[in-house]
C-alpha cells in the first residue's frame, strides 16, 4: 500500500481555490522558484549599508572584562567571596566562589577613548573604525547551544544560519563561488557543521568549509587525463537524467540543489585556486597579516583570505578562532589568543580601509557568550572565568555601524549588562538590517508556518547603526 508523506498531502490539496493560493503564496517566498540562479543577487528590502559581511567567531566565550570592559571595583573584591545574598567573606578561608580581578591593565585609545585592554597592541590603533556594544544576551551557558544560538537564533540547532539567511535573501555576487564560506579551525567548534547549515532553507544556502590545512577543497582538481570538455559532457548528460527525474518529482528540491552543486564546482575549478593563492599578495601585505610569523601566521592567512573572498563577491564569511573557554589560568589563556589574533584583525581592519571595502563590509567579532566576575578557587590561586550569558562585549566595524562608539554598559563587576539590553534576537535583526534585509520580510515556509531568523521577531538596535 503506497503510503502519504504530509508533503505529499498538501500537494494532493492543489484542486482546491484555496490551496492553489498557497501553493502560489509559498512559491513567491523561495528564491529558488523565482526564474533565476538560487545565488543570483537580489536586492533587498530597505536601502543597505553593508554588502558583504566577515564574521570573525572566537569560540568558546572571550571574557568582556579582560579584553574591552574594564572593572576596578574587581580589583576592591579580589578574593573576596562570592555570595548572591548576604555578605561576602575571604574565599582563602572559604574555598567557594570568590572574585577575580584582571590580570591586564586597560588604556584609553584613539580620539573616541575607547576601553581595551593592554595587551591588544595592535587593535589599538583600530578603536575609532569600531563600534563596542556591551548591551547582548543570550540564553545558554552550554557551549554548543549558546554557539547555535549565535550562529542560528536557535538553541537546539536544526535551524538556518546567519550566513544562509543573509545568502538566501541577498544571493551573491559571484556565481563562480559559494555565497558563503566558513574558515574553520582543525577541529570543527562545538556543536560541528550545524553552526553553520542551510537547516530547512535549500541546500544553496549552506556555508563552504575550508580546510585548514592541506588542500582547503577535497577533489578540487579532476583526476589526470579529465579534461573540462569530459567533464562538461558529463555534466550535460547527467543534467539531462536528473532533468527528467525532477520534472516526475518536482516537490523534492534537494536534487535541483545537487545539480547546481555540480555546476558550481565545475566552475569553481577555475577561479578557487587563483582567489585561495595569498601567494599573489605583497611582502608587505603578508607582513601586515604576520604571516610566516607565530603566533600570528595560521589566523593572519585566514583575515587574508577572508578579505581576498569578500573582494571577489562572496557574501558571508565566517573565521573561526578559539576556544576561548579559559575556566583555568586566564592570564596566560587569553594572553596567548590574542597574541594570536591581535595583528590579524587590526590587518583585516587597516586591509579593508586601504581596499575602500570597510564601508561597505560589516566586520563582527564575538564569541558565544561573555564571563563571570567570579570563579572557585584552587589552593588560594585565582585562575579563571565561568561562562555568563548574561553579560559580553560584541565589536563590529565598517558597514554602517557607529564607529568610534562604546554603546551599551554591565553593572560594576561586569556581571549582567544593564544599558541597552537587548537579546541576540535583536543584534541578528540589526545586522540582516544593516544588509538591507527585514526580519519580518525574509521568512522561509517550513513546518506549517513561515520562519524567521529571529524565530517570533526581534527589533533594531538602533544605537548602533549609524
Amino acid at each position: 500500500m503506497h503510503t502519504f508523506s504530509r508533503r505529499d498531502y498538501l500537494y494532493g490539496l492543489g484542486a482546491s481555490l484555496g490551496a492553489t493560493a498557497f501553493s502560489a503564496l509559498v512559491a513567491a517566498e523561495e528564491p529558488a522558484n523565482r526564474g533565476r540562479a538560487p545565488l543570483a543577487p537580489r536586492a533587498g528590502h530597505v536601502p543597505a549599508s553593508a554588502q558583504n559581511v566577515i564574521f570573525l567567531m572566537m569560540e568558546g566565550g572571550p571574557s568582556h572584562i579582560d579584553t574591552f570592559d574594564p572593572k576596578p571595583k574587581l580589583r576592591e573584591l579580589h578574593l573576596q567571596e562570592f555570595v548572591r545574598q548576604g555578605k561576602m567573606k575571604s574565599a582563602m578561608e572559604s574555598g567557594k566562589r570568590y572574585f577575580v580581578e584582571s590580570p591586564f591593565k586597560f588604556r584609553r585609545a584613539g580620539q573616541s577613548g575607547a576601553d581595551i585592554a593592554e595587551n591588544w597592541e595592535h587593535l589599538t590603533g583600530c578603536v575609532d573604525d569600531i563600534c563596542f556594544y556591551r548591551g547582548c544576551q543570550v540564553d545558554s551557558v552550554n557551549h554548543p547551544t549558546a554557539m547555535y544560538q549565535m550562529n542560528t537564533g536557535n538553541r537546539f540547532g536544526g535551524d538556518p544560519s546567519l550566513g544562509g539567511w543573509i545568502t538566501y535573501g541577498l544571493g551573491s555576487s559571484n556565481q563562480n563561488l559559494p555565497g558563503f564560506m566558513v574558515l574553520p579551525e582543525t577541529s570543527y567548534p562545538q556543536g560541528g557543521a550545524a553552526n553553520w547549515s542551510n537547516g530547512f532553507l535549500p541546500a544553496h544556502y549552506q556555508g563552504t568549509p575550508l580546510r585548514p590545512q592541506g588542500s582547503p577543497i577535497l577533489d578540487l582538481k579532476p583526476p589526470p587525463g579529465v579534461t573540462p570538455g569530459h567533464q562538461r559532457d558529463n555534466l550535460q548528460l547527467l543534467a539531462k537524467l536528473n532533468q527528467n527525474h525532477a520534472a516526475e518529482h518536482p516537490q523534492h528540491e534537494e536534487l535541483s540543489a545537487r545539480m547546481d552543486a555540480y555546476e558550481l564546482a565545475f566552475r569553481m575549478q577555475s577561479q578557487v585556486p587563483g582567489i585561495l593563492d595569498i601567494g599573489q599578495e605583497t611582502a608587505a601585505t603578508h607582513a601586515l597579516y604576520g604571516i610566516a610569523q607565530e603566533p600570528t601566521d595560521a589566523f593572519g592567512r585566514k583575515c587574508l583570505l577572508a578579505r581576498r573572498l569578500v573582494e571577489n563577491g562572496v557574501r558571508f564569511v565566517q573565521v573561526y578562532a578559539g576556544t576561548w573557554d579559559s575556566h583555568d589560568y586566564i592570564e596566560r589563556a587569553h594572553g596567548n589568543l590574542v597574541r594570536r589574533v591581535d595583528r590579524p584583525i587590526a590587518a583585516l581592519l587597516t586591509d579593508l580601509k586601504r581596499c575602500g571595502l570597510l564601508d561597505s563590509t560589516l566586520v563582527v567579532w564575538c564569541g558565544e557568550f561573555g564571563r563571570s566576575p567570579d570563579n572557585g578557587v584552587r589552593g588560594g590561586v585565582a585562575y579563571g572565568r565561568d561562562h555568563n550569558p548574561h553579560a559580553m562585549t560584541i565589536w563590529l566595524a565598517g558597514g554602517g555601524v557607529k564607529a568610534g562608539h562604546t554603546i551599551g554598559a554591565t553593572d560594576e563587576t561586569g556581571a549582567a549588562a544593564v544599558e541597552c539590553v537587548h537579546h541576540v534576537r535583536d543584534l541578528h535583526v540589526t545586522l540582516l538590517r544593516l544588509l538591507g534585509l527585514d526580519d519580518n520580510k525574509l521568512t522561509y515556509f517550513h513546518g506549517g508556518r513561515f520562519k524567521q531568523l529571529s524565530q517570533f521577531g526581534g527589533q533594531l538596535i538602533k544605537e548602533i547603526v549609524a
